[in-house]
């Protein structure tokens, strides 16, 4: 997925689960840091490939990114993360809640790894920067939206 596009749909998804706009600007940042952690990809094309070669290998593998979120959770459980400072340990959190959207959102147009960083599995139910892409962040968004409205306004 283009940046945009992670940044717009893992926004949503956590805004319409929490109803909290700085948890999804947390989430938002989270939301390129795989791709921000491979660097960018080289101009000239044979250094391009060699990079792409190794594009969503051990940075988009959600082992080390859901070992943190644990550990995070379970310093929070026994009480060395306590109240007074949970609200800072948000932070990190929803940075890797939205890594880890990355990584299922880049599983629907391509491979990640999964259990193994060497073994990469995905859908590929559209390509990068295609009608589909935009097709489908946009949808989402909508429906994430409408969704996030219609349980407010049955709250109240």
């Amino acid at each position: 997925m283009k940046w945009i596009n992670h940044m717009m749909v893992t926004g949503t998804i956590v805004y319409a689960v929490t109803a909290d706009p700085l948890l999804a600007v947390y989430s938002i940042a989270g939301s390129v840091l795989p791709d921000r952690l491979e660097g960018k990809p080289p101009q000239n094309k044979k250094d391009y490939w060699r990079w792409r070669k190794k594009h969503r290998t051990w940075t988009h593998w959600p082992v080390p990114y859901l070992l943190l979120i644990v550990l995070i959770l379970l310093l929070h459980r026994f009480g060395l993360i306590d109240s007074s400072l949970w609200h800072l340990a948000l932070i990190p959190l929803f940075v890797l809640t939205g890594s880890l959207l990355h990584i299922i959102e880049d599983a629907l147009c391509g491979k990640v790894p999964l259990i193994s960083y060497n073994k990469k599995i995905g859908l590929k139910i559209f390509t990068v920067d295609s009608f589909g892409e935009y097709f489908f962040s946009i949808s989402l968004i909508v429906i994430l939206l409408l969704y996030r409205g219609g349980s407010q306004i049955l709250n109240n």
